[in-house]
Order: C-alpha cells, then structure tokens, then sequence
C-alpha cells in the first residue's frame, strides 16, 4: 500500500513528537522528585519551629567559677526546692573532646528547670574562659535541640559571669534563642584588678563586643563584701567592673553589695540573701511559692539602670 504524501510527512514527524513527550514527562518528573522532599522538609522545619515558639519552659542555667564541677550548685538547688514545689535538676559537664556527661533529667511537666553546665577543664585564666565559653555553647546547643526551648534564665557564679559574658557577646544566636535575665554573682570582670584604670584583657575584650550583647536582657551584678572592699578574693571593684559591659547596653543593670555572713567568695552562691534574690527575681514560674513560705529578699544595698 502506498501512502500520500501528507501521511508520510505525519509519519515523518512522529519519532520528533515522542521525543518531546519523552523529554517532557522526565521533566515532570525532575520537577516532581525535588518538589516532594521540599515540601517535606519545609512542613518539618514549620512544626520544629512551631514547637519551639510554642514552648513554655523557660529554664534556668547555672555556670560555676574556676576549679568548680558540676555539683557546685548543689546546695543552692536544694536550698531554692525547700522554698518551692520544686524545680527538675539536670547536670552537665561538657569534656575537653566536645562531649557531653549528663545526670539527673527534666520533669516532664516543668517548664522552669534547673540546669548547670561545668567543663572538664575548669582552670582559670582567659584562654581557658574563652573555651569554656566555646563548650557552653555546645552545652546549649544539646539542650535547647533536646528540650526545645526559645529562652532561658542564666546564672554564673565567679568566673561563671564571665564565661556568660563570651557567650552572650560571640555565640548567642538571638535568632533562636532569648536570654530573658542574668545574674552574676562575685564575677571579678576585671579579674584582680581593684584599679579601672588598669583594665584588663578581659574586660577591654568583653567592652569592645558589647554591643553583641542582647538588649533586652534583665541584668544583676552581685558584689560580697566581706570586708566592704572585696570578698576575701574579688575585689569589689572589679564585679563594679561590669558595669562598662552592661551598662546601658542591656535593659537594665543593677548592682547589689551583699555584706556580712557568707559573703565570701565561695559562700557567696548559699549566701541566704543572695538566694533571696534569685527566688525573687530570677524564678518567674508563679507556682513555685510553697504556702506559708516567706519569701526572704534579705536587705542588701542595690544600684540600678
């Protein structure tokens, strides 16, 4: 059978328009195959993020000083639970390879938790601070990826305040995480130095990047006083010190002196008073306060921002 010459040229064009089909359901399918992983992804990454801006816990995080472990809260915890319903206790110490050794765990309905983070290497001096500071991080990196947090409460005893201070000014992403208040407690800004005008590496470090730090944060500096000019380590100066970090860079900065029984440096973080003040203006859960607890504030001298 002979065909026309408008049926051959069709059947010429044929082999060309299934090429075209061809190339067009593999595009299809291209399209396909990356729209469907995305699509998943992105409804991952919405619920992860609504987790996390839905979260009510609002822990509390501890750093201890130099030469201190993980247990140097210990008696601050159960001193805070005695006046409270009570509070989870969860301990870290993040070793000198970037792991981490845990103990103790967070109740499942607690949304105000205490956590404390110590470091395996835990000497002092300003190279050891600032790696401390760098394992803080991956502490909170762990714990805010665990329990899926947005904002906590810090505190740093000693040079606790400092390795906050780093972290606050070099780590914090604030895009993810809000630090609502900090207190430091006999935190030697200036390290010995009792004369501001002798500043120390530290201190001009930490006042170049202060603007680094968050600007809405809630801010204590507690000074003891043992012998009105410092507290048998830390002159008071240099915890004063910190005001050219915190000081109208932050959205408030006060700064208590705490004189007379336990205020030492060491017996600074049991110092009825200091605890005092943390009950009041550190814990923000209202149902911590056991009926018929009187909640002690104690009577100390503050300066405030």
């Amino acid at each position: 059978m002979k065909l026309s010459p408008n049926e051959q040229a069709q059947l010429s064009k044929s082999p060309s328009r299934i090429k075209r089909i061809i190339w067009l359901v593999i595009a299809l399918l291209l399209v396909a195959g990356m729209a469907v992983p995305g699509y998943f992804y992105q409804k991952t990454a919405v619920a992860n993020a609504r987790v996390i801006h839905n979260s009510r816990m609002a822990p509390v995080i501890f750093i201890p000083g130099s030469s201190a472990t993980q247990n140097r809260f210990d008696s601050l915890i159960k001193e805070l639970n005695s006046r409270s319903i009570g509070h989870s206790y969860l301990k870290i110490t993040v070793t000198t390879n970037d792991e981490l050794s845990i103990t103790g765990k967070i109740g499942t309905n607690d949304n105000e938790p205490f956590i404390v983070v110590g470091f395996q290497n835990n000497k002092d001096g300003y190279s050891n601070i600032k790696k401390q500071a760098r394992w803080f991080s991956i502490a909170m990196k762990y714990l805010q990826n665990r329990y899926r947090f947005n904002n906590f409460v810090g505190i740093g005893h000693s040079n606790g305040g400092l390795i906050y201070t780093l972290y606050l000014e070099e780590y914090l992403n604030q895009d993810d995480l809000t630090i609502n208040k900090l207190m430091t407690i006999g935190t030697p800004y200036n390290l010995s130095e009792k004369n501001i005008a002798n500043r120390t590496e530290i201190l001009t470090d930490m006042i170049k990047d202060r603007t680094y730090l968050p600007k809405n944060i809630r801010m204590w500096s507690i000074a003891g006083t043992e012998n009105y000019s410092d507290d048998g380590i830390v002159p008071v100066e240099s915890v004063e010190a910190g005001k050219y970090v915190y000081q109208d860079q932050v959205k408030q900065y006060t700064l208590i002196n705490v004189t007379g029984d336990d205020s030492q440096h060491s017996d600074l973080p049991q110092n009825q008073e200091i605890v005092g003040y943390i009950q009041q203006y550190m814990l923000t859960n209202p149902n911590q306060n056991r009926p018929g607890t009187r909640n002690n504030t104690g009577q100390g001298s503050r300066n405030s921002n």
